[in-house]
This record gives C-alpha cells, structure tokens and sequence, in this order.
C-alpha cells in the first residue's frame, strides 16, 4: 500500500473528478503535502500532536473472555480511548496542521456519525482555526451529543436538508461550499474518499494504527503476525490506516461493512464526490441510500483502495446486519467492559459469525480495529434494548 500511480490511481479506480473550479485547490493540496510528509519537522510535529494531545500510542488489547468463547485469540486495537474517542483524530491533526502550513486559517469538514467534525472541531480549537461542519439532518437527530460538542468546541454545524439527509449529502454539500472559499479554507475529507490526494493522503495520516499495531503484534505474538486483520469499512479510514501496516505480511485482510451500505461487497464502477470507485447503484446508473444503523457507515460506496484491494484479492469485504451489530455490541460490553461504537462493533460482528461458522479456523489470531466508543450511540442503543 504504498503511492498511487499518476494521477492518484489505484489500479482503475481513484483519480481527480473535480469541477473545474477545485482543480487547483486538489493541486495545492497535493503539492503541500507532498513537502509536508517529506519535511522531517512536520512530521515530527505531528508525532508530538498525536502522544500529547491524542494519547497516542493507544494499546492492544486482548479479549480474553470473548476469545474463550470464541475459540479463537482476539486483540483489540484500541482507537476509542485516543483523545475525542476514535481514530478520526489521527487524520485531522494532519490534515490541520498542513492547513496552517498552506495559511488557511478554517477548516471544513462532513460528518455522519460526528467522530470526524468532532475532531475537526477539536484540531480547530487547539491550532486556533475556524470550522464549518456539514451533516445531515438525519445524523444530527441520532447523534445529538457529538453535535453538542462539535458547537461547545467553537464550530459551525450546518444541517444538510438534501437527499438522504446523512453522510453522502453532507459530502456533497461541503464540497459544494469548498468551492467558493477556496483561498482561505481547507477541506479536511474524513475518509479515505474524494479526489486525489486526498484517499491517499487520509490513508498515510492514518497508518500510525497499522504501524503501532504491527509492532505490538510482534511483542504479543508468538508468530510476530495476526492471522486476521478485522476492521469495519464506510469510506474506510480505520480500516486502510490498519491495513497499511500489515499488507507486505501474511495477514489475511477482512473489510467488513453495513448490510445496506456494501459498496465493496456489492457496488459497482462509478464516480461519486472526486473519484472513481464502487458505489451502490440502480440500473440506470444512479447512486442508490446506503442504509446502516451505524451513521458512519451511511455511504453509498467505498474508497477507491479499497476497491482496488478487492479486485486483487488482498482483502476481503463482507457485510453484517443492523442487528448483528447490535448484538456484537452488547457482547462486547457485557464480556469485556468495553462499549464500542455501532461501526466498530461491526467489525466485531464479523468475528463472531466467523468463529461461529467456521470461517475463522479455532486458535486463529485476530487483530481487529476497535475504531471508536459507544457513547454516541447511547441514545439508538436504549430505544433497542
């Protein structure tokens, strides 16, 4: 998983399907991280960022209760407990970082479960910025904490009225808004989705959860390296950021997405929001809703890597229900104190169908992304249980 061909290609997918009026603004962004992530001190800033302010490195933690019962051995790796409450901070430090390095002075940001505007809200307030976070209307109904603290951290929140009212509407609208605020705002994508550099970019601010991951694996393990690399998939941060650290080993890769929003399992060639990639759509080409309890797992499609992966066979994507995930949840909680946000516990979900059914071999390990916390998820939760 190293650098896209020309043009931000992964195999025949990715790219740089912008209107003209953000193919500029793709390319500063382009050429300014470039100079960043071969620029030793930016890299150094980021790496005190992340242990001082994120709490990196976050641990590895085994489930000894649930792999019993399971039969096989499963670590968490443990996103939830960074700074904010999930891996999203990993990107957003970067990316706002390189914004005050390329003198913009706000950010704008989508949200679906408000992981990401959280984070965006929090770089914001730490590196003294602005921020606008878009998110769909349906989204701030479910998700009324994160928007409480996006607001309480000095943000913008704007609810996106159009559509399916959740993440692919909010994308649409932030990128619409980009447009016109170019020369002071930066475009902090949440995902490793969008025009090039950005599926890309995402990706390598989120490896540090792949790297970390594969050397704590190589203290834990007795063979140094998982069987299983778990990790759910909307866009698909999380799950490229792990993936990144184990994809010259032998670790098998499993992407596991919502029932109703599998664009990788079920998607087909399209282009949606910057990129080429496969996308959930009807016979007439038209992007079709994503449907999915967990808001951040609301979109129609996946990143274009991950795409790319699949069509390799170097990873696998499966989908799980609305009620596998609940369940898996519970399970969590009640075996291992740990209460797991509704993405994340897809994830989890997998794991135990897998080790049920046979597809995970007894006394495999696995390594899964525990992606964020449940506490968002509180209010679905209690109207379920």
């Amino acid at each position: 998983m190293g650098e896209p061909r020309a043009r931000g290609r992964f195999g025949e997918y990715g790219g740089r399907y912008a209107p003209e009026s953000l193919v500029e603004a793709c390319r500063e962004v382009d050429e300014a991280f470039r100079g960043a992530w071969a620029d030793p001190g930016f890299r150094v800033a980021l790496a005190r960022l992340l242990a001082v302010h994120a709490g990196r490195p976050t641990p590895l933690t085994p489930a000894h209760r649930l792999s019993e019962a399971l039969g096989v051995r499963l670590y968490l790796k443990r996103e939830d407990l960074t700074h904010t409450g999930s891996h999203k901070i990993n990107n957003v430090l970067g990316q706002a970082l390189l914004a005050t390095r390329m003198g913009r002075r706000r950010l704008i940001a989508e949200t679906g479960a408000g992981q990401h505007g959280v984070a965006t809200a929090t770089a914001a307030a730490l590196l003294g910025l602005e921020a606008t976070v878009f998110m769909g209307e349906r989204d701030i109904e479910r998700q009324a904490l994160n928007v409480f603290r996006m607001r309480m951290l000095g943000a913008e929140v704007v609810p996106v009225t159009t559509g399916s009212r959740t993440l692919k509407d909010a994308t649409s609208e932030a990128m619409r808004h980009w447009v016109g605020v170019t020369g002071d705002s930066h475009y902090c994508v949440g995902s490793v989705v969008g025009p090039d550099p950005y599926p890309w970019m995402v990706r390598e601010f989120q490896r540090v959860i792949g790297d970390e991951a594969r050397g704590q694996c190589a203290a834990e393990l007795r063979t140094g390296v998982p069987d299983y690399v778990v990790a759910c998939v909307g866009g698909g941060s999380n799950a490229a950021g792990t993936f990144a650290g184990f994809a010259d080993t032998p670790a098998r890769l499993v992407g596991v997405e919502a029932e109703g929003g599998a664009g990788a399992a079920r998607g087909r060639l399209g282009v949606l929001h910057g990129c080429r990639s496969l996308f959930l759509q009807d016979d007439d080409g038209q992007i079709t809703e994503a449907h999915s309890i967990a808001a951040g797992l609301d979109y129609p499609g996946v990143g274009p890597e991950h795409a790319h992966l699949r069509d390799l066979g170097r990873a696998r994507y499966v989908a799980v229900t609305d009620d596998e995930a609940v369940g898996a949840a519970v399970r969590l909680a009640r075996t291992e104190g740990i209460v797991p946000a509704l993405e994340s516990a897809h994830a989890l979900a997998w794991v135990i169908r897998a080790a049920g059914g046979g597809d995970l071999p007894a006394g495999s390990t696995v390594l899964m992304t525990l992606s964020g916390r449940g506490d968002k998820d509180v209010s679905t939760l209690k109207e379920l249980l």
